[in-house]
């Protein structure tokens, strides 16, 4: 059974991202990539909101590994991003 503190984070995160997906689909802007760097902020945030002060729980030392992957396929975004944009005299 979840703790009341896992609970309201899962919630915060699933609203996070259903409201990203409306946000997206109403822009006409929903991508794969551009859903992921949002939903990214959005649990980077929500960790940050949630953070206890004086415990750490061991399910959030374990979010750590979930930032760090986050965080990895955010810079392969940005940088293939990066390629796209400079001219093929660039390399």
């Amino acid at each position: 059974m979840p703790t009341p503190q896992r609970q309201q984070f899962i919630i915060g995160q699933m609203a996070w991202l259903v409201g990203a997906v409306v946000v997206l689909t109403l822009l006409g802007a929903l991508s794969l990539e551009l859903f992921f760097v949002v939903s990214l902020i959005g649990f980077l945030v929500l960790v940050e909101l949630t953070a206890p002060f004086t415990v750490t729980p061991a399910w959030r030392r374990r979010l750590r590994w979930v930032i760090a992957f986050g965080l990895l396929v955010f810079g392969y975004i940005v940088t293939r991003r990066i390629v796209e944009i400079l001219p093929p005299e660039a390399f």
